[in-house]
């Protein structure tokens, strides 16, 4: 018997999850939860884990041991979640076609596709290029077309991994404004950032991880205010944590 579609697979919760990759351990006892709310922003250093929680979390991963549930489920069908990868791969044809394929996999019903085109075309502001060939689109444009097509899956929960990843500041600020936007119709968006000033610009809560563990989680406001742990301090601080 299939499993039905969720309304929403919130709250997310990790419990005690380890994650290992050809023997060596990637994600160490992670425990956390994503609700519902502002965006929860994963910062770190490089190869501290995010990426591969931002996919444990979409239920990409299994977990080697502990308990991922979606809801409460442990099993539950990636209806109502999208993820955007770092490096998106555009389909040779045009920006609107893009998202018009993301809509027919995701199960959208054809005579409302054209509509939905329209609409995603306007959220990430592209629609003066629906009809340009989208591997001819600037890498900020890329970026916008990528969130576009995640959010044809009409997704509760957004996982993103360095959106603004070697962006300038104007395109980095678009992607910002329509996370924000995202944020607030109600998804649920849970980002990876190297960038602690996107970070403090865009966070409702911080998690920050160091070696496949979480060494501090939190309130955006008091995490930068007033950090409790050594590392946070240093990683704030713009120090290495080795």
């Amino acid at each position: 018997m299939s499993t039905p579609a969720r309304a929403s697979d919130l709250p997310i919760r990790l419990s005690d999850v380890e994650i290992l990759a050809g023997g060596v351990t990637i994600l160490d006892g992670i425990s956390i939860t994503f609700s519902a709310g502002a965006p929860t922003i994963l910062i770190g250093p490089n190869g501290s884990g995010k990426t591969t929680l931002l996919r444990a979390a979409m239920g990409l991963i299994r977990p080697a041991r502990g308990r991922i549930t979606w809801d409460g489920c442990e099993v539950s069908p990636p209806t109502r979640r999208a993820i955007m990868f770092q490096r998106p791969v555009m389909l040779r044809r045009s920006a609107a076609a893009n998202i018009g394929y993301a809509l027919a996999a995701a199960g959208a019903p054809r005579a409302e596709r054209p509509k939905r085109v329209a609409e995603l075309l306007s959220l990430v502001g592209l629609d003066a290029y629906a009809g340009r060939p989208a591997r001819q689109l600037s890498g900020g444009e890329q970026q916008r077309l990528s969130l576009a097509r995640a959010l044809a899956r009409d997704p509760a929960v957004l996982f993103l991994d360095e959106p603004t990843a070697s962006l300038d500041p104007a395109a980095t600020k678009t992607i910002e404004d329509i996370v924000r936007a995202i944020s607030a119709r109600g998804i649920k968006v849970v980002m990876a950032t190297h960038d602690l000033g996107e970070a403090k610009r865009l966070a409702g809560e911080i998690v920050l991880l160091h070696r496949g563990r979480v060494i501090e989680s939190g309130p955006a406001p008091g995490f930068f205010a007033a950090p409790a742990t050594g590392e946070a301090k240093k990683f704030i601080a713009g120090e290495l944590l080795v």
